[in-house]
């Protein structure tokens, strides 16, 4: 799957990255016609403890899926993201595909 990665306000290092493949690529496992996926890291200047902000959009045939989520670490809005798309994409599967559970 293609992958970009866009960071406001901060420089991705390659190990932060890495780690959005590799939760990326399991998704994969799921549903095999995802076309690419956009990753956008923020970082909010504000006086909250919780200012990354992390944004996946897929592109799947027919559609897109996107899923935001604020936290502390990218590591973790990212994680929670994956699974939350993880869930779309079996819902979605189920409903074009009834037989396959």
């Amino acid at each position: 799957m293609k992958m970009n990665v866009q960071s406001v306000n901060f420089t991705a290092d390659q190990n932060l990255i890495n780690f959005i493949q590799k939760k990326l690529d399991k998704l994969e496992n799921h549903f095999d016609n995802v076309i690419y996926a956009d990753v956008y890291l923020k970082v909010q200047n504000t006086s909250e403890k919780e200012n990354k902000v992390s944004e996946i959009l897929l592109s799947i045939p027919g559609d897109e899926i996107i899923c935001k989520k604020k936290g502390r670490r990218f590591e973790v809005g990212v994680d929670e993201c994956v699974s939350s798309l993880e869930r779309q994409l079996q819902k979605r599967k189920k409903k074009f595909n009834p037989q396959v559970a």
